[in-house]
């Protein structure tokens, strides 16, 4: 299992897998219930497919969001894998 800390959104943490480059599960600590949505849509998604769809998602005002957060996290993890 895999953890990123959250900025500047509701949820403080993403907890995740990955195996083979597809995501297995997502769970986000703190947020809506939007965050349950997103991650069960993920599951199964292949992690670079997740990125593109994700990354720059913006929540109002906010310069991220939630998905964009998610987006930041699998970037991160493919860069130290």
């Amino acid at each position: 299992m895999n953890t990123y800390r959250t900025h500047g959104t509701c949820s403080q943490v993403i907890n995740f897998e990955v195996e083979n480059n597809i995501i297995k599960s997502v769970e986000f600590v703190g947020g809506s219930g939007n965050t349950q949505g997103v991650a069960r849509l993920v599951e199964g998604m292949d992690i670079h497919d997740a990125i593109s769809r994700l990354k720059g998602i913006r929540c109002g005002m906010r310069p991220t969001s939630c998905p964009d957060q998610l987006a930041t996290a699998l970037e991160e993890y493919i860069n130290n894998n």
